[in-house]
């Protein structure tokens, strides 16, 4: 199966011309999952499912298997590739394109608390900063207790000073889970940009909709102001809303040890 690409052809001045993301007409009727010698297997009728360079696409548990049997079963006349998140996370983890070891993929997520979305304040609107010592002041807080640690937050635009031995912490935490779920956790860092709303959400300290409300809070604060645009913001929401829930249930789904028993698809 050839994978999703967003490029198109080339237009003036060199530049590549924008191509809707890539879909593709149906070509199968029945999902089914198997498990071979590397894990559960994804089959589309009699075929079975590849990854972009063509490795057999196995993941390391049912559970994952039938999440992601079910994002196939749910493509109607058309594929389209974009709402695939689970899938394209599997093939992320499977072909590990940019090479990257487990120690990398760790670092890259602690370095996002240099720069974390609940650690940079304002101090102007009042009703802004006001908004903001509220709403993150209690995920920061939960977190230094937590994990054991000193954050803070700064106004500066260097942005808080966080120790040494915080960053120690985080990543020898970090190191407890697998490479897949690394995947999915640096997944929903990038979403939220935040480390720290990241861990509260997979931790179950906070839901899918209030981690997403927190990292777009002075986004939220000015379109309660000023207002809506009719229908870009309601789309991005939805859209940081699907892919945050699918890297978070992916995180979860790579640590499950036990077998799902059940089916995935109804005869």
């Amino acid at each position: 199966l050839p994978a999703a690409t967003g490029s198109g052809p080339v237009g003036p001045c060199g530049r590549r011309a924008y191509a809707p993301p890539a879909e593709r007409k149906r070509f199968y009727q029945n999902v089914s999952i198997s498990q071979g010698e590397g894990g559960f297997e994804i089959n589309l009728d009699h075929r079975k499912l590849k990854t972009p360079q063509a490795k057999l696409f196995t993941v390391p548990s049912e559970a994952l298997a039938i999440a992601v049997a079910t994002e196939w079963d749910s493509q109607k006349d058309t594929i389209k590739f974009y709402t695939m998140h689970l899938t394209t996370l599997c093939n992320t983890a499977l072909d590990n394109p940019t090479q990257r070891s487990k120690t990398q993929l760790i670092r890259a997520a602690v370095k996002f608390l240099e720069t974390d979305t609940v650690c940079y304040r304002v101090e102007e609107p009042p009703a802004l900063a006001e908004l903001q010592k509220n709403e993150w002041d209690p995920v920061v807080s939960w977190a230094e207790k937590r994990y054991n640690v000193t954050i803070g937050s700064s106004t500066s635009i260097l942005g808080p000073n966080i120790p040494a031995s915080t960053k120690e912490t985080f990543m020898s935490h970090l190191a407890s889970y697998n490479m897949w779920a690394l995947q999915g956790i640096e997944f929903v860092i990038t979403q939220l940009k935040s480390l720290i709303l990241s861990m509260s959400l997979i931790d179950r300290h906070i839901t899918v909709e209030k981690a997403v409300l927190l990292s777009r809070l002075e986004e939220e604060y000015q379109i309660r102001r000023w207002g809506n645009v009719e229908w870009a913001h309601d789309y991005d929401l939805c859209e940081l809303r699907a892919r945050t829930a699918a890297g978070t249930l992916f995180v979860h789904l790579c640590s499950e040890s036990s077998t799902v028993k059940h089916k995935l698809l109804q005869d």
